[in-house]
């Protein structure tokens, strides 16, 4: 049988239990219940495609396996001593990890996403995710929507004539993907978000979810965001405000890929 530290390694890339969390090694108990909460949601089967689903699974029982040791008092202090772990007293694969994360965490609501929509939109930290977001990306709107928080396309003139007014006040440089964005690639990027929303409300008939739906893939198909990648911002900034604690948090920014 795979150790956890080599099925550490194997799935998130990293021998160090506090790496594949996330998180420094003087972490408090409330910050590694909530990177825990991000990270799992991130990795959690029901996420995946079902020929994904053996792999995604082993994922999600190494990442408990790991949170329950580092939130063991006792355990975490012979991990940061000897840099090692007892194998054999570790939870079984076969344990109900679902259940284990259940039980620490409730579920996201359709009712909490609005209610965070509504707290964090025009916000002083959407100012700033936003302006982070206008600079990572050197001005691309599909960039900035999709890495902005509960961003969608309605958004884009209110984002526009924010950015403008920082540009006229030299607080961000005058990229030229924004300033001189052509009106063929603005219609286009319409167009992507219409069809994105009429496939979303398709799916969510084909499955039957309605509104009230409290289930992880009513939260994908609410925002119409399909791919597994462009969730996980959205995702980080509701693990962070719901993710044991409530502390308000500040996402992860994708500052390699994404840019359309």
């Amino acid at each position: 049988m795979t150790g956890l530290l080599d099925s550490c390694e194997g799935f998130f890339g990293s021998r160090d239990l506090y790496q594949v969390l996330g998180v420094e090694k003087t972490a408090t108990e409330k910050e590694l219940k909530k990177s825990y909460h991000r990270v799992s949601l991130k990795v959690h089967p029901d996420r995946v495609n079902p020929e994904e689903k053996s792999n995604a699974t082993q994922k999600f029982q190494t990442l408990g396996k790991v949170y329950a040791i580092l939130s063991d008092v006792d355990r975490r202090a012979v991990y940061d001593e000897s840099g090692e772990i007892d194998d054999e007293n570790i939870a079984p694969d076969d344990r109900d990890w679902d259940q284990y994360w259940r039980l620490l965490f409730r579920k996201i609501t359709i009712s909490d996403i609005k209610n965070f929509e509504a707290q964090y939109k025009e916000s002083e930290e959407e100012l700033n995710d936003l302006k982070e977001a206008y600079l990572d990306g050197e001005g691309k709107m599909g960039y900035i929507l999709q890495n902005v928080l509960c961003s969608t396309i309605e958004d884009e003139p209110r984002f526009t004539k924010i950015i403008q007014k920082w540009i006229q006040e030299e607080e961000v440089p005058d990229f030229n993907l924004f300033s001189k964005e052509t009106k063929r690639k603005k219609d286009a990027r319409k167009r992507k978000a219409a069809k994105e929303a009429e496939e979303a409300e398709e799916m969510k008939k084909q499955l039957g979810l309605g509104d009230t739906d409290d289930s992880l893939k009513a939260l994908i198909l609410q925002r119409g965001q399909q791919r597994a990648g462009e969730m996980d911002s959205f995702l980080d900034g509701l693990a962070a405000k719901y993710g044991g604690g409530g502390g308000k948090g500040k996402k992860k920014t994708n500052r390699k890929g994404g840019k359309k």
